[in-house]
């Protein structure tokens, strides 16, 4: 569906990136902010359907699309979707101009050495191609990082790469996503280690493979300022972490060339109760806000 194209858009174009990639661990929660509680639902296959239908109604809202949302990282279920009818990759990329990415890990280890690394993946590759058949440009994948261990740092980021290399071979881009958390002690003394890792990891990729960052806003402003630099890098992406879209917003602002991958800041004032005229309105002065954060820089 047009690697190059939509390479292109990601290296350049003005937006950010919708993450809608809560899984089965994350979605009630998600849900519940949506205003549909735990009752609403008595299977699994409830939960994802009721979901997917909020996913729909996000994805299908008139200011959804490539002008601002440049991106959008989906759950495998929600991959494996339509839109009226239409596969979702090809639904965002064809008729909104937004490129798709895959959530790939399958959930966190325990902690160990303060920061937790990612559950074996098995069955990545074949993922990783039925990605690629849907027309999937690239993929996400998650640690979290919650005190500054040396060890465990270097650890998480050496898996990341790991398979950051894996996913490369089978012609995708991939979202290296190690989550400084917002509540750690030592958040800027980790974001120091972090950045050295990741910049030490990057210097290591052969000739002509590049990836992608997705981190947590910094404490100092433009801290990754050299990572976005790197030749290696492609776009520098962030997370919301648990802060408010206001304040997420805030933070990002002061971020030169760093753009939102926000998820609960995404959809935090969405309701289901709300009328159709309702939900678009909410949903287009938030995807405005977080634009204006991810393209108009202070400072």
């Amino acid at each position: 569906m047009g690697y190059a194209k939509m390479l292109d858009k990601m290296s350049s174009a003005p937006g950010f990136i919708a993450a809608l990639d809560q899984s089965g661990g994350s979605t009630p929660g998600a849900l519940r902010l949506y205003g549909v509680s735990e009752s609403d639902y008595q299977t699994e296959e409830d939960m994802f359907r009721l979901m997917h239908a909020m996913r729909v109604r996000i994805m299908s809202a008139p200011a959804f699309t490539g002008d601002k949302v440049i991106g959008a990282i989906l759950f495998e279920r929600t991959m494996d979707g339509d839109v009226d009818g239409e596969p979702v990759p090809t639904f965002l990329w064809e008729k909104r101009g937004v490129v798709p990415f895959l959530k790939v890990d399958k959930g966190l280890n325990a902690e160990e050495n303060g920061v937790q690394t990612m559950k074996a993946m098995p069955d990545l590759d074949a993922l990783l191609i039925r990605g690629r058949e849907k027309g999937i440009f690239g993929t996400k994948m998650r640690s979290v990082i919650a005190h500054a261990d040396k060890a465990g740092i270097a650890a998480v980021v050496k898996q990341q790469f790991e398979v950051g290399r894996q996913i490369i071979g089978q012609g995708l881009m991939p979202i290296i996503e190690p989550e400084v958390s917002i509540k750690s002690p030592t958040k800027q003394e980790a974001e120091a280690i972090l950045r050295d890792e990741i910049a030490e990891q990057l210097d290591k990729l052969p000739a002509g493979e590049t990836v992608m960052l997705k981190l947590t806003i910094p404490t100092v402003a433009d801290f990754y300022a050299p990572l976005i630099a790197h030749k290696s890098v492609v776009r520098l992406v962030a997370l919301s972490g648990g802060y408010t879209t206001a304040d997420a917003c805030e933070k990002l602002s002061h971020n030169h060339g760093m753009i939102a991958s926000f998820s609960r800041g995404l959809t935090e004032g969405l309701r289901v109760s709300m009328s159709d005229d309702e939900f678009n309105a909410s949903i287009a002065q938030t995807i405005d806000q977080i634009y204006a954060a991810s393209v108009n820089k202070v400072g």
